[in-house]
């Protein structure tokens, strides 16, 4: 198994967030952490890179377990997180936006992500290369953490989010790179809102409610079980 969250417990302060939370990701999966806003889902993704530290359970990565290291070691292993706030550089152009991404201490990797294999899968960004990142729409600027993530050639990627306040059409060109990342051999964890996303390009999904995982199978399980949808999901 790729990666393996086993009973994780996560506090802010006095409060308790996770509660006994596991997951489990392989190679060749996209799978979906899915649930209402406030359930403990972006939590999840900050306590596997590090940016929280859980007070109990394991995060298995490889085998090893990271809970307790920081950030950019976790990162180092292969882990890239595309957070929901997307973080771009505003003031520097989509080139050097991408170019933040490479990890100094990575080796150059025939197979590995280059700004002309990222404009390859994104074309829209290369059409904006000298262009300020503070200039380009939501969907652009959610393609572009994306595509900054890949630069440092993850083993999996956490994507917070993907699709949240874009409008359809953008949703569309999210979920394409998505299942292009995806076909390309990168395994992804998604934190989604949108079930019909979810269902869409995810294999396995995770229902969160109360920093509890109450459903766990694959979307086919999911478009079968009527209550776990109309308690946890459906507004």
């Amino acid at each position: 198994m790729l990666l393996e969250i086993k009973e994780l417990n996560t506090y802010y302060g006095e409060s308790h967030i996770l509660h006994c939370v596991y997951i489990e990701i392989d190679q060749g999966e996209i799978v979906c952490l899915l649930g209402r806003n406030g359930v403990g889902k972006s939590t999840t993704l900050k306590s596997i890179i590090g940016l929280v530290k859980p007070q109990s359970g394991e995060i298995l990565f490889n085998g090893q377990n990271v809970v307790g290291l920081p950030p950019h070691l976790i990162a180092r292993l292969g882990v890239g997180y595309v957070p929901d706030d997307r973080r771009i550089f505003p003031t520097l152009t989509v080139r050097e936006n991408l170019l933040m991404g490479v990890k100094p201490w990575q080796k150059k990797n025939r197979d590995g992500w280059s700004i002309e294999k990222i404009y390859k899968y994104f074309p829209a960004l290369e059409a904006r290369d000298e262009q300020k990142g503070g200039h380009l729409s939501g969907g652009e600027q959610q393609m572009l953490t994306i595509a900054r993530t890949l630069m440092g050639n993850p083993v999996i990627i956490l994507i917070d989010e993907p699709t949240e306040g874009l409008a359809p059409k953008i949703v569309e060109t999210v979920e394409q790179v998505i299942r292009e990342i995806y076909q390309n051999g990168v395994p992804l964890l998604l934190v989604e809102q949108n079930m019909r996303v979810a269902l869409r390009l995810a294999g396995r999904i995770y229902v969160m409610s109360k920093g509890k995982v109450v459903f766990h199978g694959t979307t086919e399980d999911l478009k079968a079980s009527k209550g776990v949808r109309e308690k946890y999901l459906e507004v």
